[in-house]
């Protein structure tokens, strides 16, 4: 791949402005708007099928066709081969899930969970920050900072730490992050900063000292990180025989894998790669749900590149001045201020997508049942069954729908939540009243007596 081929490109209506990839930026200078990474397709040798991505199978001692992100590198040809950065990422699977399926109310053999918990930091977080990394080893950088819940800080600690390429600082808010995804960025060498506040106070940290200390920002305002988790959705198709799904359903955060998912069904039907668009439902947690305020209450809509702005600004002020802060069990996704809103609205517009927002207690619950099926998550990708959930029970997908939820962490990032939840000690709990019986799977005490063990045992055949 040729790096010429690439720009970067502000977003939005009025005048797009431009940028060479060898500029290091996270907005528009000019506009303030966020960027795109954009191609001139023309001189892409992209193939005439999705399908002929198969036959790289066949070459994974090529560590580019073996990553699960590069080996559909003619779908994001940024970066000369000789320069991308990978360790392994993207080998993922999309798994069929007939308890989830019927958890959720679908047709046995509807509902499937891509499963990013196997990424190498255990997160989705890899499919971008391989490129990511990439990128600033083009630029040359020798320093990456980002602010994080915990999955971005662990990633971006694993890519330096392999790579020995850059040093990586963290920013994380006080009490913010679980203990298993801090011990990643501790363990993987980078030094951690916990500021004060939460991952809004955090992010707004990272990007004005990254701006004056010329450090290379690996949030996902950085345009080239949402470029790797485009192949997140190349995966989950390639997964289903290249078919096309009815629904995607995801957690929304800071909204960066919705506009990525967004961005990359855009250019495959633009390259006439697909013939249709899945619909997008991005789910928020309750208490963290400033997508599903804005978008099914306040009515935002992209509007063709023009969102109201003044809508959003009004938003924002109300809650500082009500000193309104993000608070959900799924710390993945506890953030106020999206900076992604507007290419997830993008998104949403293409894929003619919903936002619905469910409880701690729902993605808790959801996130049980998926766990009791053998795939274990983290718990904010729970938010992506008790959504298809909630979607079901409210007529908007139909049981025969073919439904992927994005499972977007390992179990083993909060495995605090887990034991609270199956422990039953108050901390959380079901949304029904029989929810624990039904769900949480107590540890049994029992004495240090041979016969008692043996009877606890036959009880449960």
């Amino acid at each position: 791949m040729s790096s010429d081929v690439a720009f970067q490109s502000s977003i939005g209506a009025g005048p797009s402005f431009t940028y060479g990839i060898d500029e290091v930026l996270t907005a528009c200078p000019r506009s303030g708007k966020l960027l795109d990474v954009q191609y001139d397709w023309n001189r892409v040798p992209v193939p005439s099928s999705l399908k002929e991505f198969e036959a790289r199978w066949s070459r994974r001692g090529n560590p580019l066709d073996f990553s699960g992100v590069w080996r559909f590198r003619e779908l994001l040809p940024f970066a000369p081969d000789n320069q991308i950065v990978t360790i392994g990422e993207g080998q993922t699977i999309l798994q069929n899930s007939p308890q989830v399926a019927r958890y959720a109310g679908m047709n046995t053999g509807c509902l499937f969970l891509q499963y990013e918990g196997l990424n190498p930091s255990g997160s989705f977080k890899d499919n971008g920050m391989t490129a990511a990394s990439t990128h600033a080893r083009m630029v040359g950088a020798k320093v990456a900072a980002c602010a994080s819940t915990g999955n971005t800080s662990a990633s971006l600690a694993i890519y330096a730490g392999v790579t020995g390429l850059f040093k990586v600082i963290v920013f994380v808010g006080s009490g913010k992050i679980a203990y298993g995804k801090l011990s990643q960025a501790l363990d993987y060498g980078a030094l951690t900063l916990q500021i004060e506040g939460d991952f809004d106070d955090a992010l707004k940290q990272v990007q004005a000292v990254s701006k004056e200390a010329g450090i290379y920002l690996c949030n996902s305002v950085n345009p080239f990180r949402l470029e790797g988790q485009k192949s997140i959705m190349y995966r989950v198709l390639e997964g289903l025989g290249w078919e096309i799904p009815d629904w995607i359903v995801v957690p929304g955060g800071n909204l960066g894998n919705s506009s990525a998912f967004g961005k990359a069904f855009i250019e495959l039907k633009q390259l006439g790669l697909i013939d249709r668009i899945p619909r997008l439902a991005v789910i928020n947690a309750a208490g963290a749900n400033t997508l599903y305020e804005l978008y099914e209450k306040g009515g935002l809509r992209w509007n063709n590149g023009s969102p109201d702005e003044a809508l959003v600004d009004s938003f924002y002020r109300s809650m500082d001045s009500e000193n309104r802060r993000a608070k959900t069990l799924a710390s993945a996704i506890e953030i106020n201020r999206p900076v992604n809103l507007e290419k997830c609205l993008r998104a949403l517009d293409a894929c003619d997508g919903v936002v619905r927002e469910v409880s701690d207690e729902d993605i808790l619950d959801a996130k049980a049942q998926v766990g009791a099926g053998g795939f274990g998550c983290e718990p904010a990708s729970g938010a992506s069954v008790a959504g298809a959930k909630l979607l079901r029970q409210q007529g908007i997908i139909a049981p025969s729908d073919r439904v992927v939820c994005i499972l977007t962490g390992h179990q083993l990032k909060d495995p605090s939540a887990t034991v609270h939840y199956h422990a039953g000690n108050g901390q959380t709990g079901g949304s029904g009243a029989d929810s624990a019986e039904k769900f949480q799977n107590r540890p049994v005490a029992v004495p240090n007596n041979m016969e008692t063990i043996l009877d606890v045992i036959r009880k449960m055949r």
